[in-house]
């Protein structure tokens, strides 16, 4: 489990209890494959799972009709309602399922900060955050940052910081500097970088990414496809 974003443990990996129950569904707390069927038939919204479509373990036992469950959550201010996985991690669900690409696949394991997203305002590590926690709540990615074309103001601080190289870790690193502008605190630049701490660049770019960051967060702010609102005091051309 990797240091930084000023997050708990619990915060990191919660549900574990949830995740036993989800495996111990009982018939009656499930659905049968003909129910499945006919209800994913009837959803229209994007990314849901057909039970040909689950993934298996060999030799597992598992059978489609506890390993699925229907969840609802926002991303980027869009509700939405599919059928997971109970062993899908957030990060195979934004992706791979829903295409957003700004979620990065880095190292699988919580180490490197590449999948951040935000959750209820909280980053979190989506490679290692099963898709089931995230029944109920707001996810926010990169792509929900910018409004009608315009940057975010940390997105533009890391553009005109040159907090940029190949670009990889880039929305892990702008989403947590987003959580720290929007959080109304006040940081030091030792407790920025703390907070930055958990992810890995690997063009080594860190001085201009900690600029990028001091600049966005001591400017405050922030603009969002969902939730327009600026700090006060803010002043833009």
């Amino acid at each position: 489990m990797r240091e930084g974003k000023g997050i708990s443990e619990a915060m990191r990996m919660p549900g574990v209890k949830g995740l036993s129950e989800a495996e111990g569904l009982s018939e009656a707390e499930g659905m049968s494959e003909a129910e499945g069927m006919s209800e994913v038939k009837g959803i229209s919204e994007v990314g849901v799972m057909r039970m040909s479509e689950v993934k298996r373990k060999p030799g597992d036992g598992t059978t489609p009709e506890n390993v699925l469950r229907k969840i609802s959550f926002t991303v980027n201010g869009k509700a939405l309602t599919l059928y997971v996985d109970i062993r899908e991690s957030l990060l195979e669900v934004l992706r791979e399922r829903l295409g957003f690409t700004g979620v990065k696949k880095g190292c699988g394991v919580g180490e490197c900060g590449a999948c951040t997203v935000l959750v209820d305002g909280t980053p979190i590590d989506s490679c290692i955050y099963l898709a089931v926690w995230a029944d109920g709540r707001e996810i926010r990615t990169v792509e929900g940052l910018a409004v009608d074309g315009q940057l975010s103001p940390v997105q533009e601080a890391f553009v005109e910081e040159g907090a940029i190289q190949c670009g990889f870790c880039t929305p892990g690193l702008v989403l947590s500097t987003t959580a720290l502008a929007e959080s109304g605190k006040e940081y030091s630049r030792e407790e920025i970088k703390r907070e930055l701490s958990g992810h890995f660049c690997r063009c080594t770019g860190y001085q201009n990414i900690l600029k990028a960051a001091e600049r966005a967060v001591h400017e405050g702010g922030h603009r969002c496809a969902h939730c327009e609102h600026e700090r006060e005091g803010e002043k833009r051309i």
